[in-house]
């Protein structure tokens, strides 16, 4: 029993740490954003970010996580 009690807290210590880099992802793509001269990829940037701190409020911070990331791809290109 202390087996599946001790396995219950780090599942759950480890959703709220992964929870937590969705903003730190965000706040990257809020630095970099403004260093993009394209107002059409720059609109493609902004769309992603609005849609990962959105998915991350819904709870969906794999799909948070996917869609900032995409957005930092686009700027890194």
């Amino acid at each position: 029993m202390k087996k599946y009690l001790l396995s219950l807290c780090f599942v759950l210590i480890a959703s709220a740490s992964f929870a937590g880099s969705c903003p730190m992802l965000w706040g990257k793509v809020d630095i970099k954003i403004n260093d993009i001269s394209d107002e059409n990829l720059k609109l493609k940037v902004q769309e992603l970010r609005d849609e990962g701190e959105k998915a991350h409020s819904d709870g969906d911070h794999s799909k948070s996580e996917k869609l900032l990331n995409e957005a930092l791809d686009l700027i890194s290109s």
